[in-house]
């Protein structure tokens, strides 16, 4: 009986590297925004104020509207991409992007709409422009630009970049400080307001997908440093110059949030992103630190 072991063939798919397992991570966790219960959320927004109407409209229409964005803008790493790993994974996000831009267009539609009508308001867009201020503008726009520079040039700065502009700073910081604010204004903990169950049963599925994508650019961006393509400084500076345009969407006169509201203060939120800044860049650019699993990445303790 021979006891030599033997060789083990190539295959088609390296099952043990990151992007096959956030792959089939995300193939384990599908979910359909349109089977997620609203009916609370009716009575819910009929009981709010009409402050509090309003703003949780901006807010709805800001993730949307983020959402709607880097489903467009993520096609051009999809293309560059070479490893059959990574564009499996990167499948599932472009997917996942537009459950989530279909969640908040659904929940626009059947809440918003349906409190507007029994107040006798006029039917409101999510894409009024009187929902967004500029620094909000400038980082999707700057976001986009990064994206479409790999088309031109394809180098391991401009993946940096891009990662950093996507996945680390509109997903990371933008993405979960928002989550953090508007779970805590309409989760069982605040007093002030009706609960909104459907909406953060939705933000905590969404969450969960956003686990992964954070999880890919953060490792994507750990390999270019330890490998030497890129300088750590690199995706300091890059992101440093992207923080304050989080903060000010998130706090400025015109944004999502207001001080004595339900939820964090916009000093809270501001001190949020950037703690969620420092945090991120340390796991990225110090050898010895892991990139977290999915489920820690999107934890919303400060």
């Amino acid at each position: 009986m021979a006891t030599d072991s033997q060789p083990q063939p190539e295959t088609q798919l390296d099952t043990t590297v990151r992007s096959h397992n956030y792959y089939r991570n995300a193939v384990k966790k599908h979910w359909d925004p349109h089977e997620i219960d609203l009916e609370a959320d009716l009575e819910g927004a009929a009981e709010l104020p009409e402050p509090a109407f309003e703003g949780l409209k901006q807010s709805l229409a800001l993730f949307g509207a983020g959402e709607e964005s880097v489903t467009e803008d993520l096609a051009p790493l999809a293309v560059v991409l070479d490893d059959i790993g990574d564009q499996m994974f990167l499948t599932t996000q472009l997917y996942e992007e537009s459950k989530h831009t279909d969640f908040f267009d659904r929940y626009w539609r059947e809440v918003v709409h349906t409190e507007e009508e029994r107040r006798g308001q006029e039917l409101s867009s999510p894409t009024d422009e009187k929902w967004f201020n500029d620094p909000y503008d400038e980082l999707f726009e700057r976001n986009e630009r990064a994206m479409d520079r790999l088309l031109e040039d394809d180098s391991p700065e401009n993946r940096a970049k891009a990662h950093c502009h996507y996945h680390l700073t509109i997903e990371g910081i933008l993405a979960q400080t928002g989550y953090y604010g508007l779970t805590l204004a309409y989760g069982e903990n605040e007093p002030e307001l009706p609960d909104l169950p459907g909406l953060v049963e939705g933000l905590k599925l969404i969450r969960s997908d956003e686990g992964r994508h954070v999880g890919f650019g953060m490792a994507q961006l750990k390999s270019l440093v330890i490998d030497g393509e890129v300088e750590a400084d690199l995706l300091r500076e890059t992101v440093g110059e992207l923080v304050p345009l989080v903060q000010k969407s998130l706090t400025s006169d015109d944004g999502a949030s207001s001080e004595g509201g339900p939820g964090p203060s916009p000093s809270d939120l501001s001190e949020y992103a950037y703690n969620k800044h420092e945090q991120r860049m340390r796991q990225i650019t110090t050898a010895s630190e892991k990139i977290p699993e999915v489920e820690e990445l999107t934890e919303l303790e400060a």
